[in-house]
């Protein structure tokens, strides 16, 4: 999740430190369960942190967390500029689920519902 999400923003993933991954796998923990945490940092400095951690349960109901992410920051993409950013997370693993079509008091309203590779829904908008 850590790749396809730090691709999704632009992020860098990043490796541990060789120093730490020797004093983690000197512990007895294993290369698999240092896959189970990754990070992706914003490269600019500027954005969140995102921290991923695996689970051993699978999804079950609605997401605990929902990100949507914007196609033109700062202002109302257009229908191209929101089909090509789509796109691109489709190309990354994303899987397009509905497309919303409305509006929100006077204002028209689009934006499109997304899986990420694990099924957690997102929107696009």
């Amino acid at each position: 999740m850590a790749t396809f999400w730090a691709a999704a923003f632009g992020y860098t993933k990043l490796a541990y430190p060789d120093e730490m991954r020797r004093e983690l796998l000197a512990s007895g923990l294993t290369e698999d369960q240092l896959g189970d945490r990754a990070v992706a940092e914003d490269p600019d400095g500027a954005g969140p942190r995102l921290f991923f951690q695996r689970v051993p349960e699978s999804k079950s109901a609605k997401n605990r967390l929902h990100l949507d992410l914007s196609a033109a920051p700062g202002r109302r993409p257009t229908a191209e500029e929101l089909d090509t950013e789509v796109e691109r997370l489709v190309a990354l693993g994303a899987a397009r689920v509905h497309d919303h079509v409305g509006a929100w008091g006077p204002w028209p309203e689009h934006h499109v519902v997304m899986a990420d590779p694990e099924g957690n829904e997102f929107c696009v908008q």
